[in-house]
């Protein structure tokens, strides 16, 4: 300790000098929220006769299995149900227009009454059978052209809401940005936003169609870093170059596309990679 003469003061207390922007600065440090983390679903198409169902339920946080209109039978459709369930997998309806042999990819005019009780049909299979396999049905995606043509066709897409809704008012996932989507928003559903890595999309936001060359996509390094830009940016190139917003909850990858284990386990390298958390969007 230091001994003062009397009369004689201490010397001044030196504190440090802080500027404006530095307590600013101090500020936002102690009061910084953590960036939300970007997360996704990653679903697959299955129970379609595709080789690697199993294999694909190991990468896929949701799975949309096939009620037996385009493809599959109550044989495969419980057999996909019990996978699912067992990896943990979300189970969703994939009903499609009575088309097995065109793989539902094949646009039909089908009665609005007609197409009601079709949907409500399949997406009452696909629940019994997710039931009988100690699990629940989660969301319904419409397959193939009926998915195309209720993304842009009001009268189809509402029919499709309507039968889901008469299904247990169970979650809807959709093209992003499409009618169908928009339709069932507004008429108060629980809507779900899905994008295609896999797939090469028009300059309108809508899927190219596979009759074109060149878009049904299948090298992984392009289909990868596409579900990357789709999960982190919100966006893809269209087939003219041009840049699109699309928002999306869900990444697909099609079970049937060639090569399709080798991309899903592209992807969902790239998507952790990159940061992106993989979970399903019904939670």
């Amino acid at each position: 300790m230091t001994a003062f003469s009397p009369g004689q003061s201490p010397p001044p207390v030196r504190t440090p000098t802080r500027t404006v922007a530095t307590l600013s600065a101090a500020c936002a440090s102690l009061n910084r929220v953590p960036a939300p983390a970007v997360t996704v679903d990653l679903n697959a198409d299955v129970g379609e006769g595709g080789p690697v169902d199993a294999e694909l339920m190991e990468i896929v946080t949701s799975a949309s299995v096939a009620c037996g209109f385009h493809a599959g039978s109550p044989l495969t459709l419980l057999a996909t149900a019990r996978l699912a369930s067992a990896r943990g997998v979300a189970l969703g309806a994939h009903p499609s227009y009575a088309d097995r042999e065109g793989m539902g990819r094949r646009q039909l005019d089908v009665a609005p009454e007609e197409l009601y009780s079709d949907v409500v049909y399949q997406v009452g299979a696909a629940a019994a059978a997710a039931s009988a396999a100690g699990t629940r049905l989660r969301y319904v995606k419409p397959h193939g052209a009926l998915y195309n043509r209720a993304a842009v066709d009001p009268a189809v897409a509402d029919t499709v809401v309507q039968a889901i809704g008469a299904s247990g008012a169970l979650p809807l996932l959709g093209l992003a940005g499409s009618v169908l989507v928009s339709r069932a928003t507004r008429a108060g559903g629980r809507v779900y936003a899905e994008a295609f890595a896999d797939r090469a999309y028009a300059p309108d936001g809508t899927l190219a169609p596979r009759s074109e060359p060149g878009t049904v996509l299948t090298d992984p390094d392009e289909v990868a870093g596409r579900a990357v830009s789709l999960a982190r940016d919100g966006a893809v190139r269209a087939t003219d170059g041009s840049w699109l917003d699309v928002r999306a909850d869900s990444i697909c990858l099609h079970g049937d596309t060639p090569g399709a284990l080798e991309l899903a386990r592209a992807v969902r390298a790239a998507l952790l990679d990159a940061g992106v958390a993989v979970r399903a969007f019904t939670g």
